[in-house]
């Protein structure tokens, strides 16, 4: 079932995701070489934890992180440890909050260091697919049609696109329907109406588009062990242009 939201639910949606938003900028002034992905997670918790919410990850299914820290060839779920960040790598952080029984959720992929071009330009595409999928999560427009314009950028720029893992709709649960794939054919799917709010989070790699899990049961790896790249916001489908909950402004 995918849920219309009233202009209520989404401004508790949007103060949900604006606590994530904050604790990823606040997170980005923490990202440096020598700096764990555990000591990052203590902060995220802290913070969310002061803001009178719950982290939306921890526990969920079992992970044991308030966020998911994944590390260059890691595409998702990458799990806190006190491994330090090394200059030259990329490292997506992913964020969800739960508060007044609405969720957050949104990623950001931060260099560490100073990058190579590879990385520069992986992570300039990838945070510019997530804009090219959000210009077309308008009512009236088809599920669909947010896939094809993130993959078909993302290829034209040389890399691919993971197909096995799909943004999502969000509210009341982290994950609801409908799920939001970054690729596909255009005009397919469920008609977008105002009220759908839906997580779209691009996973963009430099090789080939297939992944596979570590023995941890959560990390997520390129088969070619080459970068990856991860961005993501939770927007709101209105009566006119699509609204993004997951900045800071919108507090």
């Amino acid at each position: 079932m995918i849920y219309i939201r009233s202009l209520e639910e989404v401004e508790k949606i949007r103060e949900s995701n604006r606590i994530v938003a904050d604790t990823i900028a606040f997170l980005g002034k923490e990202i440096k070489p020598g700096k764990s992905t555990l000591a990052l997670d203590k902060l995220a918790e802290e913070y969310i934890r002061s803001q009178d919410a719950q982290p939306a990850f921890k526990g969920y299914h079992g992970f044991p992180a308030t966020i998911c820290a994944s590390i260059d060839e890691q595409v998702v779920h990458g799990i806190p440890s006190q491994r330090e960040l090394q200059d030259g790598e990329i490292v997506g952080i992913d964020v969800g909050a739960l508060k007044n029984g609405y969720y957050g959720d949104a990623a950001f992929t931060f260099a560490v260091g100073q990058v190579d071009e590879t990385r520069q330009r992986l992570m300039r595409v990838t945070e510019n697919s997530l804009y090219k999928g959000i210009e077309k999560a308008r009512a009236g427009n088809h599920l669909s049609d947010i896939g094809h314009a993130i993959q078909t950028y993302v290829e034209s720029h040389g890399f691919s696109v993971v197909r096995s893992l799909v943004g999502h709709g969000i509210g009341t649960q982290l994950h609801e329907a409908p799920e939001v794939p970054n690729y596909g054919n255009p005009g397919r799917g469920p008609e977008l109406k105002p009220g759908m709010c839906l997580a779209i989070e691009p996973m963009v790699n430099v090789g080939t588009f297939e992944v596979e899990s570590l023995e941890d049961g959560w990390t997520i790896i390129t088969v070619d062990h080459k970068p990856s790249a991860h961005f993501e916001h939770t927007i709101a489908i209105t009566e006119s242009d699509p609204l993004i909950l997951s900045t800071r402004e919108a507090g």
